[in-house]
């Protein structure tokens, strides 16, 4: 009996060892990029929770992300907006492999989504268009914004027959919402 009792404690002590270990990686795991992200928000005006909640929906904070569009890095950018992004910047010799370095990548994916989130000023809620125009495209949003959801983000979220880009909006923004506490409110200063 006695001995059932040493097992169960030792069992119960190593599933809780390795919940932390799990839990430490994750978390490690979610940092190690977080100062290209505050170097990138913070040149470009946006709210570093918003980049890193894009970063952890479309590469889980892997820089070496590949998608099945061409699209490479933590935000899993595509050619065209990188080379909108290394135009407007002036980056000569730039290439879209570049992207495999996470400062640029971050770079490149904040200076679009800025972009993005100017595209739609009208709105209630500029970010639900953006989020929808970097995951679908600007040919979607075009097609999904007419009448009251050209200005209403619940009625644009409804007219979405993307389910997948509806997801992507509610779960970006819930991380966002997520990775606030770890900014503080002076990086967050957007123009």
């Amino acid at each position: 009996m006695r001995k059932r009792k040493w097992l169960w404690f030792f069992l119960t002590l190593a599933v809780v060892d390795g919940l932390f270990f799990l839990w430490w990686v994750t978390q490690k795991k979610e940092h190690r990029y977080d100062d290209a992200i505050i170097a990138a928000a913070t040149t470009y005006g946006m709210h570093p929770a918003l980049i890193k909640a894009v970063v952890w929906k479309e590469s889980r904070f892997d820089a070496d992300a590949r998608g099945t569009a061409q699209e490479l890095g933590l935000m899993q950018i595509r050619e065209p907006a990188a080379m909108e992004w290394a135009e407007a910047e002036k980056r000569s010799g730039f290439e879209h492999k570049d992207l495999l370095n996470p400062k640029l990548n971050t770079l490149a994916g904040t200076w679009y989504l800025r972009k993005l989130l100017r595209r739609y000023p009208q709105t209630d809620n500029p970010l639900a268009y953006a989020l929808a125009d970097y995951n679908a495209g600007r040919t979607h949003v075009l097609r999904w914004n007419k009448g009251a959801a050209s200005t209403n983000s619940a009625a644009f979220l409804a007219a979405m027959d993307y389910p997948g880009t509806k997801q992507y909006i509610l779960d970006v923004s819930e991380r966002f919402k997520h990775y606030q506490a770890e900014f503080p409110v002076q990086q967050a200063a957007q123009r």
